[in-house]
């Protein structure tokens, strides 16, 4: 299965991959998140550490069971050949409704078919009021005229 755009990459294209990345993740559909990934893949996401698809998917079901009404937007931070960083940020409330913005780093690494084969991710939770939210579209991609995080100040 190929997923392209395929490394090496250029500005373009890591940018176009971050932007698929954040729609997946926004559809918190954790099998078709799933698909970006190598059948091997493997995580690091804060303190845990995930491989496989069949992880990952168990990995997004609790996460959105938890992170309610999230909502996410990525950036490329820098990119060479095969490898993405990129800084994003988010917003979810929990079941008490109490919102936070989860602000992170993470370093991808693809195969020559365009699947994330490593993904490091390191997120630090701030606390914020639900009038202090900047994130405001319905669930789905971040519509393309939403500020990204640079216009936002983030």
């Amino acid at each position: 299965m190929s997923r392209p755009p395929l490394p090496p990459f250029t500005a373009e294209t890591a940018a176009r991959k971050a932007r698929m990345a954040e729609d997946a993740w926004n559809s918190r559909d954790p099998e078709r998140v799933s698909l970006a990934y190598t059948p091997d893949s493997w995580w690091r996401n804060r303190s845990e550490f995930l491989i496989g698809r069949p992880a990952i998917v168990e990995f997004l079901r609790r996460k959105w069971r938890h992170e309610l009404d999230y909502r996410l937007i990525k950036e490329v931070w820098a990119f060479t050949g095969d490898h993405i960083a990129a800084r994003f940020a988010y917003e979810w409330r929990d079941a008490s409704d109490a919102w936070f913005r989860s602000h992170g780093n993470e370093q991808w690494a693809f195969d020559a078919d365009g699947l994330m084969r490593r993904r490091e991710a390191s997120i630090n939770d701030l606390p914020i009021t639900e009038g202090g939210r900047l994130f405001h579209w319905p669930q789905g991609p971040r519509p393309a005229d939403h500020p990204g995080l640079g216009e936002l100040g983030l």
